[in-house]
């Protein structure tokens, strides 16, 4: 039995001494190892099956890492892993201590720019090839963008510019969901082969200093005669007007089509190039072929059946949750309306959707578009909750605060995937948004410490029309509490006390509270009365509560989810303002995320390795009462 040929592959250099003949093979095993990998680990698999054959024609074109290939967005990226020397490290994706999900700098040189949030590559792309002409150097620039990333205003703000300045950069548009025009076989291949061939743009440019020589009315007219019959037959017209010199559509599965266009395109001394390419999620595995969504991001699964493993849920998710909530909020007030940026099934607004299509806005990638389109329905009385992950709010934050917070509109702003995110690692984690929003004038921040408190928040932002409101939960399951048939609105910035105790305060914001609760019954195993609150609110501060809390507790810890300068960082602000902190025997001590970015990880393994578990919580009362006392403590 022969040696499978993907075997003798290491690393690019390997690929590029094959014949084209063998290609096909090549990508056939790739295909398999891509499946076999992520039936393992869980991960993105659909977008990665799709660029297949992609992957392989450019990495065999093209003489990467020399030449700079930027994957946009990253989770296409599964099967240029394993061609660029990363095959026996494949199935430790998504894993603690291994292969990252998305592209990654620090992982391989095969790698020139990280990419888990969209439509960067391209402005990314531009600055790489500006820089290369700037040292005088001759390497191409590739973008791959796809997976629904143009339809983000950035890609479009970075091809006006590279327009603009007839830099030589290849744009690779992956058309994986809606074609701009689709493939026509054989003609359409002949086509984008004959437009992309040097003959016919040398051709191309020598008739337009030709017709540069004739008088104006006629130039303009033979220019726009060109670009109709040019246009006619192949599509493009959008992206030539940018600046771009378009070519395609071409069918992304066939080699023979996709080697010869991306040879002629490699060749090609003119400025940038977009090379329409339409290819189908899932491509060559039936299960993902048939249900793409379901297989655009997978557990692990039965590469026999496609089935995906199902976890035995002891609790709702949290983003269940939230979609259920509105539903029912919904039915009593027709105002309420939702909005997400590419993530209906990510954030609960699928299910939203199913019961109020009308009601129901997914505005593409467009996180800025979102915000200021749900500002715009807020100024004409509508109550929109506008449903987008905490680290993905993080790409609309002007719109944040100019075009809600200023004027003050009542925008709700439900934050799913807050605090830790666990496989995603840390371009996901939505470690930012207290701080980012707790510093604005006008917000309520809200973060549920339950899914039951969850219910709750939806329906107190429902009620709310004094201005924007925001509210944070996490990825995954709740924790197994008794639910609500009925959200009812929570009294704006106070809290609650869950235990009473008399020596040690723990105030928690969102779902620490959990942990807080284990800590104080160690706590209170160990001689030191302990009282647990739940903030609610990061704000308004309920200022009382916390000053009751400093008055009567000699140690006082505050826990959130959340980066330095959120919730604890209030806290004491307000303890020194009011001069609680002039009381020498008050020790406060707040517990946030590290200072630095936590890899994928089980979510935790990462609380645990941040100190913002029950152990940790321990651990920083007894550092809060110094040495003698915490030898008595735990005597």
């Amino acid at each position: 039995m022969s040696t499978p040929l993907l075997d003798t592959i290491k690393t690019p250099d390997d690929l590029r001494r094959l014949s084209e003949n063998q290609l096909r093979q090549v990508a056939d095993e790739l295909r398999t190892e891509t499946i076999s990998a992520v039936s393992v680990t869980g991960g993105h698999l659909g977008a990665g099956l799709g660029v297949v054959e992609l992957t392989v024609a450019l990495h065999y074109v093209f003489d990467t890492p020399r030449d700079r290939l930027i994957w946009d967005v990253g989770h296409q990226a599964y099967p240029h892993k394993i061609l660029t020397g990363r095959r026996d490290r494949i199935r430790t994706l998504r894993q603690a201590g291994g292969l990252s999900g998305f592209t990654k700098r620090a992982e391989s040189e095969y790698d020139p720019f990280g990419a888990a949030h969209s439509s960067t590559s391209i402005s990314a792309g531009l600055g790489m090839a500006v820089a290369r002409d700037l040292e005088g150097k001759r390497n191409n620039v590739i973008a791959v963008i796809g997976d629904g990333a143009m339809s983000a205003g950035m890609a479009y703000e970075a091809m006006n510019n590279a327009g603009a300045m007839h830099s030589r950069l290849i744009v690779i548009l992956n058309d994986n969901d809606m074609s701009i025009a689709p493939p026509t076989g054989a003609m359409s291949s002949y086509l984008a082969r004959l437009v992309s061939g040097g003959a016919y743009r040398g051709l191309r440019e020598t008739a337009k200093q030709l017709a540069k020589k004739l008088p104006k009315f006629i130039y303009d007219k033979a220019a726009k005669a060109e670009e109709f019959a040019r246009g006619f037959w192949t599509g493009g017209t959008m992206f030539e007007e940018l600046g771009f010199y378009y070519v395609g559509p071409i069918d992304g599965h066939n080699l023979d089509h996709l080697l010869p266009i991306l040879k002629n395109v490699r060749d090609s001394e003119t400025g940038p190039i977009l090379v329409h390419v339409v290819t189908k999620k899932g491509k060559g595995y039936a299960p993902a072929e048939a249900a793409d969504d379901k297989y655009h991001g997978v557990v692990t699964f039965d590469v026999v059946t496609g089935a995906q493993a199902k976890a035995k849920a002891n609790a709702p998710s949290y983003t269940k949750v939230f979609g259920e909530s509105l539903i029912r909020e919904a039915r009593q007030d027709d105002k309420i309306v939702a909005v997400t940026a590419a993530m209906p099934s990510g954030t609960g607004v699928d299910l939203f959707g199913k019961e109020f299509p009308t009601r129901t806005f997914d505005v593409g990638i467009a996180e800025q578009h979102a915000v200021t389109f749900a500002a715009g329905m807020a100024t004409e009385g509508f109550k929109p909750f506008c449903a987008i992950y905490s680290t993905f709010m993080q790409r609309a934050y002007d719109q944040v605060v100019h075009d809600v917070a200023i004027q003050n509109l009542p925008v709700r702003f439900a934050l799913d995937r807050a605090g830790l995110v666990g496989a995603d690692g840390p371009t996901h984690a939505g470690s930012f948004d207290i701080a980012y929003l707790g510093c604005l004038p006008n917000m309520v921040v809200m973060a549920a410490a339950d899914e039951a408190e969850l219910v709750h928040m939806v329906a107190t932002a429902a009620a709310y029309d004094s201005g924007p409101i925001a509210f944070r939960y996490p990825r995954g399951e709740g924790v197994g509490v008794d639910m609500p048939e009925q959200g009812v609105p929570l009294a704006i910035g106070k809290g609650r006390i869950v235990r009473q105790g008399s020596r040690i305060a723990i105030l928690s914001l969102g779902t620490r509270l959990a942990e807080a609760l284990k800590a104080a019954e160690e706590l209170e195993a160990r001689g030191l009365s302990t009282t647990v609150a739940d903030a609610r609110f990061a704000k308004p501060l309920d200022e009382k509560l916390i000053l009751r809390l400093a008055r009567e507790h000699e140690v006082l810890v505050t826990i959130e989810e959340g980066s330095v300068g959120g919730f604890g960082s209030y806290v004491l602000q307000l303890l020194a303002d009011k001069g609680a902190l002039d009381r020498g025997t008050l020790k406060v001590r707040s517990m946030v995320l590290p200072d630095s970015y936590l890899d994928q990880d089980k979510p935790e393994r990462m609380y645990a390795t941040a100190g913002l578990d029950a152990a940790g919580i321990v651990t920083k009362v007894f550092e809060a009462l110094g040495q003698e006392e915490g030898r008595k403590a735990r005597a």
